[in-house]
C-alpha cells in the first residue's frame, strides 16, 4: 500500500477517485473494501474504500497501516448540522465526537478523537490555492442514520458548535494516532442532518457530485503538498 491513501466510504467513489491516478490498477475488492493505488503528480497514492460506519473504517485503516499507508485522508459525505453549511459545501474536520461503537472499546472515553494537523492545513491550504472555500470545524460520527423513539441529540451537538454528522471519521482520526499515522478529512455536505435523521434525505443531486468532485481534488493537492513538505525534510 502506498504511503499516502485516501479513503471514501462507498466503493463507488474509490473507483472514481482512481480515474484521477495515473497508471491506476486494481489491488483487491472484498465484500464494501476496493482498493486501487497509481500515482498523482508523481506521488504513489493508494485509495480504499471504506464501506459504511465505524467499525469498518476502523478495520480498513488497520489494515492500510499495517501495509504501509502512513497519511490517511478521508474523502467523504456529510449532513449539515447549521443553517450557514449548505447543500454542496466542503467541511475540514478538525477532529470528532465520538459518538460510535467503535473507539470507546479502543481508548478511554476522555481522549478526543483529532485529525492531524499537518494533514488540516495541506487541507486548507490545497483548497485556498484552487479558490475553493472550505468550513472547518468538529463533526459528530454516529452510528444511526434515522432516529428512532430516542433523540440523537444532534440539535445539541448543533448547538455546541458541531458543524456536520457523519459515520467514519472518528474511527479514523483514532485507530491512526494509535498506529502511528497521520489523519484528515474532508467532506462534502449531503443535506442537512437535523431532517435528513427524520427521514428527509436525497444525495444523488448534481450539486453533491460536484462537491464531490471538488473534494477529490482537494484532497490530491494536499496529498502532494505532504509529500513535498516530507521531501524537504528528508532532504535537510
Amino acid at each position: 500500500m502506498p504511503l499516502y491513501l485516501l479513503l471514501p466510504g462507498d466503493p463507488a467513489r474509490a473507483a472514481r477517485i482512481a480515474e484521477y491516478l495515473d497508471g491506476a490498477e486494481v489491488l483487491a475488492r472484498n465484500r464494501e473494501f476496493h482498493s486501487y493505488r497509481g500515482s498523482y503528480r508523481g506521488i504513489p497514492v493508494g485509495v480504499l474504500s471504506t464501506g459504511v460506519g465505524a467499525p469498518g473504517a476502523a478495520v480498513a485503516c488497520e489494515e492500510a497501516i499495517r501495509a504501509g499507508a502512513r497519511v490517511l485522508i478521508r474523502v467523504g459525505t456529510a449532513g449539515s448540522l447549521t443553517e450557514r453549511i449548505r447543500d454542496g459545501d466542503l467541511v475540514i474536520a478538525l477532529g470528532a465526537a465520538r459518538c460510535e461503537g467503535t473507539t470507546p472499546r479502543l481508548v478511554p472515553a476522555e481522549l478526543p478523537a483529532l485529525a492531524h494537523p499537518r494533514v488540516v492545513r495541506a487541507l486548507e491550504d490545497a483548497a485556498a490555492e484552487v479558490g475553493e472555500k472550505v468550513h472547518t470545524g468538529v463533526v459528530v460520527t454516529m452510528d444511526p442514520f434515522y432516529r428512532g423513539v430516542l433523540d440523537l441529540g444532534l440539535e445539541t451537538f448543533a448547538a455546541a458548535g458541531a458543524v456536520a454528522v457523519e459515520m467514519e471519521c472518528a474511527a479514523l482520526f483514532v485507530v491512526a494516532s494509535l498506529r502511528g499515522a497521520r489523519a484528515g478529512a474532508i467532506l462534502a455536505i449531503d443535506g442537512n442532518a437535523l431532517r435528513a435523521s427524520a427521514g428527509e434525505y436525497d444525495p444523488h443531486r448534481e450539486v453533491v457530485r460536484q462537491a464531490v468532485e471538488r473534494e477529490i481534488r482537494i484532497a490530491l493537492e494536499a496529498v502532494y503538498r505532504l509529500a513535498r513538505e516530507k521531501g524537504a525534510r528528508d532532504a535537510a
